[in-house]
C-alpha cells in the first residue's frame, strides 16, 4: 500500500480532529460586581490612612489605568485586622451571593433552565470553602442532582481564561451538553493592613472585586451553529497554555497567620517583555495561526504596565486593545474574572473576526484562546 504524503497543516488538522479540538460555542456570558463602587481617590485615601509609610508613592494610584472599581465591604473594613475565620465567611457569603447571580444570568440570557446545565467549572482564588463553591452553590440553585462539578482553585489572574479552556475541553468531551464557566475573586478582602510591604500597597491600587459567567456547547453534527435567538455565536476555535519554570516568586500568594500575604514581583514587564511575544507566537504557531489573523486582542489587564507591554511586543495599536483598557479603567484588575469582562465587551460592541484572549497567573503562565466572534 502507498502512503500518500502529508503536509504539515494537513496533519495539524487531522492530530486537532483526533484529540478532539474542535470548535466550541459559547451561547452567553454574564458579569457581576458587589454593588459597592469606589472612586480611585477614595481608595487611595484609604489607603493612605492604612499605609502613611507609602506617602511618597501616591502618584502610582494615578498611573494604574484605574479609575474605579466594585468592593464587597464598606471602605472601613479595609482599615481593620481580620482573622483567617472572619475573612473566609465574609469571602464565602459575597462569592455565592455573586456566583449566583452569574449563573442565574448566563442561563437565562442562553435560554435554558438551571436543569439544563450537564457540568459546571467553578474558579476562585481569592478564599477558601470545603465543601467548595459549586457544592455550597447546589443547595441555592436548583441544578441536577446528577450534574457533574470541577472545582479550580489556584490559577490567579490566569484562571478566567485557563478555567474556560477546561471547560472548553468538557463541552467537547460531550458533544450537546451544556457546560457553564463560573469563576469570582473577592481581591479587596485580602487587604491586610498589618502588611507594611510594597506589594500591598501596590494591590490596593489595582484589585477589585467581581464574577463571570459562560455557557459553551460543542454543536453536534446535528446541531445549528446558533442560539436560540438565531443569532450565530462566538466559537472558541483553539486554546492552550506556557508556564515559565523558575518563577513561582513572580506572582502568587504566602500563608499568613490572618489571611493570603501578596506576592507581586517588579520582574513581572521584564519577564513578558522578554517572552510574551514567542509564546504567543508558538501557540498560534502550534494552531496554524499568525497575530495578523486577528482583528482584536482581549488581554487581561492586569495593570498599565502589563496592557504597554503587550501592546510594545506585539507591535499593537491601542485600538486592538481597546476593550481591555476600558475594563481596566471601569473595574480595576478583578483577578480571575477580569479576561471575561473584557470578551463580554468585545460582544456586546458586536465586535466580528478573529480575537485573542489572553491572561496570566501564578506559575508564572501564560493563557490563549483564540475565538471567532
Amino acid at each position: 500500500m502507498t502512503l500518500l504524503p502529508i503536509n504539515k497543516p494537513e496533519l495539524r488538522l487531522a492530530r486537532r480532529r483526533a484529540s478532539g479540538d474542535i470548535p466550541v460555542e459559547i451561547l452567553s456570558i454574564a458579569t457581576a460586581n458587589p454593588p459597592r463602587r469606589f472612586s480611585q481617590d477614595e481608595v487611595l485615601a484609604n489607603a493612605s490612612e492604612v499605609f502613611p509609610h507609602f506617602s511618597r508613592l501616591k502618584g502610582l494610584f494615578a498611573n494604574t489605568g484605574v479609575h474605579h472599581r466594585h468592593m464587597c465591604q464598606p471602605m472601613s473594613w479595609y482599615r481593620e485586622r481580620h482573622t483567617w475565620e472572619e475573612r473566609t465567611a465574609v469571602y464565602q457569603k459575597h462569592a455565592l451571593d455573586l456566583l449566583e447571580n452569574v449563573a442565574l444570568d448566563a442561563v437565562a440570557r442562553a435560554g435554558l433552565k438551571l436543569s439544563d446545565i450537564d457540568a459546571f467549572v467553578t474558579n476562585t482564588i481569592t478564599g477558601l470553602a470545603i465543601p467548595s463553591l459549586d457544592a455550597l452553590l447546589m443547595n441555592r440553585l436548583d441544578f441536577s442532582p446528577n450534574v457533574e462539578r470541577l472545582p479550580i482553585f489556584g490559577l490567579g489572574c490566569g484562571g478566567g481564561v485557563a478555567g474556560l479552556s477546561r471547560a472548553a475541553r468538557l463541552a467537547q468531551a460531550r458533544p450537546g451538553c451544556n457546560v457553564l464557566f463560573i469563576t469570582v475573586d473577592l481581591c479587596s478582602l485580602c487587604i491586610r493592613p498589618n502588611d507594611p510591604s510594597t506589594a500591598m500597597f501596590v494591590s490596593a491600587a489595582l484589585f477589585g472585586d467581581g464574577a463571570a459567567g459562560v455557557i459553551l456547547r460543542t454543536a453536534d453534527g446535528n446541531a445549528a451553529s446558533s442560539g436560540h435567538d438565531g443569532m450565530t455565536k462566538p466559537k472558541l476555535v483553539a486554546f492552550g497554555e506556557h508556564t515559565w519554570r523558575g518563577t513561582r516568586h513572580i506572582m502568587g500568594w504566602d500563608v499568613k497567620d490572618d489571611g493570603f500575604g501578596v506576592v507581586l514581583s517588579p520582574e513581572l514587564p521584564a519577564l513578558m517583555r522578554a517572552n510574551l511575544a514567542d509564546v504567543a507566537n508558538q501557540f498560534l504557531d502550534r494552531n496554524d495561526m499568525k497575530i495578523s489573523d486577528f482583528g482584536g486582542f482581549l488581554f487581561h489587564p492586569g495593570g498599565r504596565k502589563i496592557l504597554e507591554t503587550a501592546e510594545s511586543v506585539l507591535g499593537l495599536d491601542r485600538a486592538e486593545i481597546a476593550h481591555s483598557w476600558t475594563v481596566l479603567r471601569d473595574f480595576g484588575n478583578m483577578s480571575s474574572p477580569t479576561a471575561l469582562f473584557v470578551l463580554a465587551r468585545a460582544i456586546q460592541e458586536g465586535d466580528k473576526g478573529r480575537h485573542l484572549l489572553a491572561a496570566f497567573g501564578p506559575g508564572f503562565s501564560a493563557y490563549f484562546a483564540a475565538l471567532d466572534l
